[in-house]
This record gives C-alpha cells, sequence and structure tokens, in this order.
C-alpha cells in the first residue's frame, strides 16, 4: 500500500497556514482535518489539499514530512496565487 505526503492550506484571520502530513488515505485525512477529528492544530479551520506526492512506504513518507516541514520556502510558495505572466 502507498503512503502519501501531503501539505493543506487555510486562509483565516491570521492569514494562510499550512499543515504538513502523512497517510494511507488522502480523502480520508481530508475529511477528518475539516470535521474537527483530524490533528488538534487543524481543528477549526476548512483546509484544501494544495499538494500531494506518493512514496512506496510509509518510512519514505514519514522521511520526506520531516523535510517538508522544516521547507518554509516550498509550503510558503504553494500557499501564493499564481498569476498568469508572473514567475513564482
Amino acid at each position: 500500500m502507498s503512503s502519501f505526503v501531503y501539505v493543506l492550506g487555510s486562509h483565516g484571520r491570521g492569514g494562510w497556514r499550512t499543515y504538513v502530513g502523512w497517510t494511507n488515505d488522502l480523502e480520508r485525512r481530508l475529511a477528518k482535518h475539516n470535521d474537527g477529528t483530524g490533528a488538534r492544530s487543524t481543528r477549526g479551520r476548512h483546509w484544501s489539499l494544495l499538494y500531494a506526492e506518493p512514496h512506496g512506504s510509509r518510512q519514505d513518507a514519514m522521511s520526506r514530512e520531516w523535510h517538508l516541514k522544516r521547507d518554509r520556502k516550498f509550503r510558503a510558495a504553494l500557499s501564493q496565487p499564481h498569476r498568469v505572466g508572473q514567475s513564482a
């Protein structure tokens, strides 16, 4: 069974927030975050999937999650609106 690393985004009063996690079932995990039964830090917001990448094993997904949690530039770029004719 493949695992996924994902980045969620939410826009609220304090601006954009991102959340990085891993799962075996993206749809189920996103639903859990949005119904308040996901991670404590995601409660009370509506989240959308910004990015996902498949991995062959749980260990690979967890390792990539660790790296993405520390890559603030990448997460900030995902949360910026893309405009035609402008480079990121």
